[in-house]
C-alpha cells in the first residue's frame, strides 16, 4: 500500500484583507491585536479555539505569573500597559484574585476567574476594532514573489480560506507561521515536560488551611515511603477566589520511551491527553484521601487541553538565555520586563532557578527577540520567540508574553506607517509609544 497519496490541487477564497493578521489568542496575540488596533490598523485575530486566553483559559491556568517581580525584596507588579486595561476588566467582573506568594514565597503569582478571563479579553480586543475569526487553525502560508507574506490559510467548518495581511504576527505558540515561511527555528532535543491542570471543587477551606503545604509534603513522605509514585515533584494545589475551589498543576505528561510529549505531534498530543486524565484521577483520589478538608471534594474541571511549554523557537538577532534571566540583564532594545524566575520542567521535577535576592529582579525583554529572520513583514510573540529553552522557561509565562504581545502589536504599526520591515523598526520610537501607553521598560532601576 502506498504510504502517501496525492491530494487534488484546489482554490481557496480570500475571505479577509486586513493590515494586521494576528494568528493565536493567547496572551501575546491578544495583546497584539489589542496594540495594533488602537493604532488604527485594520486587524484580524484567528483562533482555534471558540475564547482567547491560551494556555490561561484552554490550558487551565487559572493564573498569572510574571506580572510581578522581587526587586530588592519588595513584590511590584511590572507587567502595565493594556495589561493595566485587561485587569480592571477582570477585577468589575469579579474574576480576579489578589496576588499571593508562589513558588517558596519567593515571587508573586495572581489568579483569576477563567470565565470572567475569556469575557475580558473578549471585550477589551474588540473595543479597539479587532475582527475575531474563532474556530480556525492556521494550516499553511501564502508567500509573495518578493519572499514577504501574503497570506495565512485556514481550515475551519465554513472550509478553507485564506486571509491576506500587510503584517502578520505569529502568537500561535509553536512558531507555525514563522516555521511555514521558512524562518530559522529550533527546536530542543529533550523538550520541557507539558502538564494537565485541573480544578477541585467542595473544599472544605478552614479544615483544608494551608493545604498548598500539607500536599506537597503527603505526596513526598508517600514516595519516600514507597506507597506512592508521582510524576513529578513540586506539586501546586491553590485555592481560587472562592476558597471552596481549588486548582492543581501537578502532571507532567511524557512518551513511552519518557521524553516529552511533543506539541507538534498530533500522536504525542492524544497519548498526552489520555495520559493526562489518568494522572489526574490518580492524583485527586489521593489528595481526597488524605488531606484534610479534601474528604467531600470532587474533580469540577479537568483543562480543555494539555498546557504545552516548549517546541519551536525561532532563532533571531538575539535569543534570551538562562543568564540574561538570573543577571537581570539590561538590553538598548527593551519592550518592557520579566520578572518571572527560571522555571524548567525537566523529568520528574520542576527546576527553579531565581535572580539574587537583593538583585533588581527583572530582566529586560529585547525587541530582537520579537523579529525572525526570514519574511520582512513578520513578528513573533510568546512562547515561540528567540530564547534558548532555559531562557524560555521563565520568558514563556503570562507577564512577559503580555508584554511581547504589545510590543509586537505596536511595531507592526510603526512599521507598516514607515514602510519597513520588521528589522527596520525605529526602537526609540516603539519605547516611546509603549511608555505612551503605560507599558513599563524598566529604564528607572
Amino acid at each position: 500500500m502506498s504510504r502517501t497519496i496525492n491530494l487534488p490541487e484546489r482554490t481557496a477564497p480570500v475571505v479577509g484583507e486586513y493590515d494586521v493578521v494576528v494568528i493565536g489568542g493567547g496572551p501575546s496575540g491578544l495583546m497584539a491585536a489589542t496594540a495594533a488596533s488602537r493604532a488604527g490598523r485594520s486587524v484580524v485575530l484567528i483562533e482555534r479555539y471558540g475564547f482567547l486566553g491560551g494556555a490561561g483559559t484552554m490550558g487551565g491556568l487559572s493564573t498569572f505569573c510574571g506580572l510581578h517581580a522581587r526587586i530588592h525584596g519588595e513584590d511590584v507588579r511590572v507587567v502595565r500597559g493594556y495589561a493595566d486595561e485587561l485587569l480592571d476588566r477582570l477585577e468589575a467582573l469579579e474574576g480576579l484574585s489578589e496576588p499571593h506568594l508562589s513558588v517558596d514565597n519567593r515571587i508573586m503569582a495572581q489568579a483569576f476567574d477563567i470565565s470572567a478571563y475569556k469575557i475580558a479579553a473578549d471585550e477589551l480586543v474588540l473595543a479597539g476594532g479587532t475582527e475575531l475569526i474563532f474556530h480556525a487553525t492556521a494550516t499553511g502560508v501564502v508567500m509573495a514573489d518578493d519572499g514577504a507574506l501574503d497570506g495565512v490559510i485556514i481550515e475551519s467548518k465554513s472550509g478553507p480560506g485564506v486571509v491576506r495581511g500587510r503584517f502578520f504576527i505569529d502568537a500561535s505558540g509553536d512558531a507555525d507561521i514563522a516555521a511555514w515561511s521558512g524562518a530559522a527555528y529550533e527546536k530542543s532535543e529533550q523538550l520541557l515536560y507539558p502538564s494537565l491542570m485541573f480544578r477541585i471543587n467542595g473544599v472544605d477551606p478552614a479544615a483544608a488551611g494551608s493545604a498548598w503545604v500539607t500536599v506537597r509534603r503527603l505526596m513526598e513522605e508517600a514516595e519516600a515511603a514507597g506507597t506512592h509514585t508521582f510524576p513529578r515533584k513540586k506539586p501546586i494545589v491553590r485555592p481560587q477566589r472562592n476558597p471552596l475551589e481549588w486548582r492543581s498543576n501537578l502532571t507532567q505528561l511524557s512518551n513511552q520511551d519518557g521524553a516529552a510529549v511533543d506539541g507538534t505531534d498530533v500522536r504525542q498530543l492524544t497519548h498526552g491527553e489520555i495520559q493526562g486524565r489518568q494522572q489526574v484521577k490518580d492524583a485527586f483520589a489521593f489528595i481526597q484521601e488524605r488531606t484534610p478538608g479534601f474528604e467531600d471534594s470532587y474533580i469540577v474541571d479537568i483543562a480543555p487541553q494539555i498546557g504545552i511549554r516548549e517546541t519551536r523557537r525561532i532563532v533571531g538577532p538575539y535569543q534570551l538565555t538562562e543568564a540574561d534571566v538570573l543577571e537581570c540583564a539590561d538590553m538598548a532594545d527593551t519592550i518592557g520586563v520579566n520578572g518571572w524566575p527560571v522555571e524548567a520542567h525537566v523529568h520528574g521535577d520542576v527546576e527553579f532557578r531565581f535572580a539574587n535576592r537583593d538583585s533588581r529582579g527583572f530582566n529586560q525583554l529585547p525587541y530582537r527577540m520579537l523579529v525572525p529572520e526570514g519574511a520582512d513583514n513578520l513578528l513573533v510573540a510568546g512562547r515561540c520567540a528567540s530564547m534558548t529553552q532555559i531562557g524560555q522557561s521563565s520568558g514563556r509565562v503570562t507577564g512577559p508574553c503580555f508584554v511581547m504581545g504589545q510590543a509586537a502589536g505596536t511595531a507592526a504599526d510603526l512599521a507598516l506607517k514607515s514602510d519597513v520591515g520588521a528589522s527596520d523598526v525605529n526602537v526609540a520610537e516603539l519605547q516611546k509609544r509603549l511608555e505612551a501607553s503605560g507599558a513599563y521598560l524598566g529604564t528607572d532601576w
